[in-house]
């Protein structure tokens, strides 16, 4: 007989320990399932979560949306009624406003009548002013006087009549004639900054042109600046443009500058606050050439000096009490500066300060008058003594403006 290995009664069979070992990798896997499940479970329920509180959110912020938006509607309609009202109340004003510059209108043009009906007499002492026929004594006051003795005794009276002619050229210039001699020409200075003079052989010429093509084109060997130039026995006087305020004299029968000189005031101001581009405002009348001008020494008030026509020397100067704030142009006659007004806002010019160097024409005596029409400022305003006519310039327009004159004495 073979001899048989003896089997252990402890060694447990094969399948029994592969079958254990299974159920303990069951084990295993079931426990890791459980607790994936419950870990997805939480995650489910923290999303749930979120989205609700998402959810809560959303539905709060229509809500506040909704609200916004109904009070938007109703201010928006509160401020519909608002404006009409503004628009009702602007248009009421308007209407009102127009009303009372029509009666401002109505009651200057009945102040003109009667002033011109019964005119202010000259507060004048006849036994002090008039000694022999024709001879004018000049009282001594605190200024100085002009020292030559005149015969031209004349002074605005009122404005009889105004001719708008056309409209050309910018909205700043001076046109004129000749003031001392009897030609009928007329000569343009188009915009405050220029080279060019325009020359027209009558007043009815330059109204029948349709611009400024028809005149002779006169190159002037210097630009001018500012509007206060005047023509004088022909010659144009001129103040060229720059800092150093240079007149210049121009012979306009040959062409050549004949004479030119720095005018000797110091720290020159534009002399019109409503016309800034003029420094110096040459004027021409019965009795020769002057220049209106302005300094910041006295930057307050107008100056006025008398300028000899031949060799452009100054021969006398004058402070004037006239302001400079508001003033627009002015001209002389008869050696009286008369000094036109206005304001930014729409109103009528008139001449509201008078300066007369022989001291027989003061603001008590001269007479209140006012321009007729306005379209902006004036300018500029020339006086011819001939025709006793001003040549103005206003926002483009040409007009002709028609005095009346009577006597500085007159009682």
């Amino acid at each position: 007989m073979e001899d048989r290995p003896i089997a252990s009664d402890h060694s447990p069979p094969l399948p029994f320990l592969t079958m254990r070992a299974a159920l303990l990798l069951l084990l295993v896997i079931t426990s890791l399932l459980c607790l994936a499940r419950a870990q997805n479970q939480a995650l489910m329920d923290y999303l749930e979560q979120r989205l609700l509180a998402i959810e809560n959110r959303i539905s709060t912020w229509h809500e506040q949306t909704n609200r916004y938006a109904h009070e938007l509607r109703e201010f928006k309609q509160q401020m519909v009624g608002l404006l009409e009202n503004q628009d009702k109340d602007r248009e009421f004003m308007r209407t009102e406003l127009s009303g009372v510059g029509t009666r401002v209108d109505r009651m200057e043009r009945e102040m003109d009548y009667l002033e011109t009906q019964n005119g202010a007499q000259p507060c004048v002492d006849v036994d002090e002013k008039l000694v022999e026929q024709e001879v004018t004594v000049v009282k001594e006051k605190n200024k100085a006087k002009y020292s030559k003795l005149t015969e031209c005794r004349d002074m605005i009276s009122s404005i009889k009549a105004m001719k708008i002619l056309k409209r050309v050229g910018a909205p700043k210039g001076m046109w004129t004639k000749d003031t001392g001699s009897s030609s009928a020409r007329v000569y343009i200075f188009n915009g405050t900054s220029e080279d060019t003079l325009y020359e027209f052989s009558s007043v009815r010429d330059f109204t029948a042109s349709s611009g400024l093509s028809r005149g002779k084109a006169i190159q002037l060997p210097h630009p001018w600046g500012g509007t206060g130039h005047t023509i004088y026995n022909g010659y144009a006087y001129y103040v060229r443009e720059g800092d150093e305020f240079q007149v210049i004299k121009y012979d306009l029968r040959n062409g050549s500058v004949v004479d030119s000189v720095v005018f000797p005031a110091r720290d020159h101001v534009p002399v019109y606050s409503l016309t800034p581009e003029t420094y110096i405002d040459l004027a021409a009348d019965e009795e020769g050439l002057w220049a209106i001008y302005a300094t910041r020494e006295n930057e307050n008030s107008i100056c006025l000096a008398k300028v000899d026509p031949v060799t452009l020397d100054i021969v006398q100067m004058w402070d004037t009490p006239c302001p400079r704030e508001n003033a627009e142009a002015a001209f002389v006659i008869c050696g009286t500066v008369y000094v036109v007004y206005n304001t930014q806002l729409a109103s009528r010019s008139r001449v509201q300060c008078v300066f007369d160097v022989s001291d027989m024409v003061t603001n008590d005596d001269a007479p209140l008058v006012y321009f007729p029409k306005r379209y902006g400022a004036h300018s500029s305003l020339k006086y011819n003594p001939l025709e006793q006519l001003i040549y103005a310039w206003d926002d483009g327009y040409q007009i002709l403006y028609k005095l009346a004159m009577k006597k500085k004495l007159e009682v």
